[in-house]
C-alpha cells in the first residue's frame, strides 16, 4: 500500500473535481501495477506537488535509486516526456527519464537529491545565478514538435484581455494589465521556438547525486513544456523567494546569463503577468496579485 497525502487528494478535489477524485482513488493500484511492470521497490516515505504523487523506488535489476512520478495529466504536462527526453539528448541539465507509461502518463526519473532543493541556498543572489546557468542550458535546445507553443498562448491571452481586465475592482490595476497586453502585443508576431520549462522557479531544481555522478550539478525537474521565446522563463525566479527591492537585479542577471535582449524579455516578462492576472479574474480574483503587480512597476520603471 502506498501512502496518499491528504493535501494532494484536497488539491485534486478542489481543482480538477470529480475527475481528480478519481485520480486519486486510483493511485494504489496505478502505483502497485508499476512498481511491478518496472522491478521497482519502494524506497522511502512519498513526496508531493500541486498534480503529483511522487515515490521513492530502487530498480531491482541494477540497484539504482530512482522515482516514480504519478501525475494526473493535461495540457501543460503532457509533453513532459518529450521534454525530458530532448534536455537528455542534449546533456542539458534536465532530470533523465527512465521510461514512460503513456497510457496513465506516468515518468520513471532518476532520483535527485530532495533534501537539497535550489530554494535552500543561503545565498539569494547565488541561487539566482545558479538557476540562470540552468536555464540557459534548457533554453538553447530546440522545441520538439508537436508542443504547445508561445504564440497560441499569447493570442489567447490577447483575447481575453477586453473582458477580464474589466473584471479588476482597481482602476491601478487595470491600467497595469492593459500596460502588460500593450507589450506582449508587440512582440507576439515573433514567439521564439526554443524548449521553454515554463516553472522554472528554486524549488523545481535540485541537487544531483553522487551515486548517479552528478554531484554538484543543479537539475531541472517538473516542467510544464511549452515551444517559445526564453524570455518567457524568468518571471518564476523573480516571484518566486520574492523580494521587491532584488527584481530588476534578478532580471538583468538572468537576461545577461541566457543572452536575451532586454527589451522582449521585458514583454515576454510582462506577459506572465498578464497570464496570471487573467488566470486570477477568470477564478474570480479582483486585485492582482501585490508581488505580481510589483514586478509588472518595477520592470516597467514605476
Amino acid at each position: 500500500m502506498i501512502e496518499i497525502p491528504d493535501e494532494l487528494a484536497a488539491t485534486q478535489s478542489r481543482f480538477n473535481g470529480a475527475a481528480g477524485r478519481a485520480f486519486v482513488a486510483a493511485l494504489p493500484d496505478l502505483a502497485a501495477r508499476l512498481l511491478e511492470r518496472w522491478g521497482l521497490r519502494p524506497d522511502g516515505p512519498s513526496m508531493y506537488g500541486m498534480c503529483a504523487l511522487v515515490l521513492p523506488v530502487v530498480r531491482e535489476a541494477d540497484g539504482r535509486p530512482a522515482a516514480l512520478k504519478l501525475q494526473a495529466v493535461d495540457e501543460e504536462t503532457a509533453g513532459e516526456p518529450v521534454a525530458l527526453r530532448a534536455w537528455t539528448a542534449a546533456g542539458a541539465g534536465a532530470v533523465e527519464l527512465l521510461d514512460h507509461d503513456p497510457e496513465s502518463g506516468a515518468l520513471l526519473l532518476e532520483r535527485l537529491d530532495e533534501r537539497r532543493p535550489l530554494s535552500g541556498e543561503s545565498d539569494v543572489r547565488e541561487a539566482v545565478k545558479a538557476l540562470g546557468s540552468v536555464l540557459a542550458r534548457l533554453v538553447a535546445v530546440p522545441a520538439p514538435e508537436g508542443l504547445p507553443t508561445l504564440g497560441g498562448v499569447a493570442e489567447r491571452m490577447l483575447a481575453e484581455v477586453p473582458e477580464r481586465v474589466g473584471l479588476l475592482a482597481d482602476a491601478a490595476d487595470r491600467r497595469l494589465l492593459a500596460d502588460c497586453a500593450a507589450a506582449v502585443r508587440e512582440v507576439a508576431g515573433e514567439p521564439g521556438d526554443r524548449l521553454l520549462h515554463w516553472d522554472l522557479h528554486y524549488d523545481n531544481i535540485l541537487a544531483g547525486r553522487a551515486d548517479a555522478g552528478r554531484a554538484g550539478e543543479w537539475i531541472a525537474l517538473d516542467p510544464k513544456p511549452l515551444a517559445g521565446d526564453p524570455g518567457f522563463e524568468l518571471f518564476p525566479a523573480l516571484d518566486n523567494l520574492f523580494d521587491a527591492d532584488e527584481v530588476v537585479w534578478r532580471f538583468d542577471a538572468l537576461t545577461e546569463a541566457l543572452g536575451l535582449d532586454r527589451e522582449r524579455a521585458r514583454a515576454w516578462t510582462l506577459g506572465r503577468v498578464l497570464q496570471n492576472g487573467l488566470w486570477g479574474a477568470e477564478e474570480g480574483e479582483v486585485r492582482l496579485a501585490p508581488d505580481h503587480a510589483e514586478i509588472a512597476r518595477r520592470l516597467l520603471g514605476r
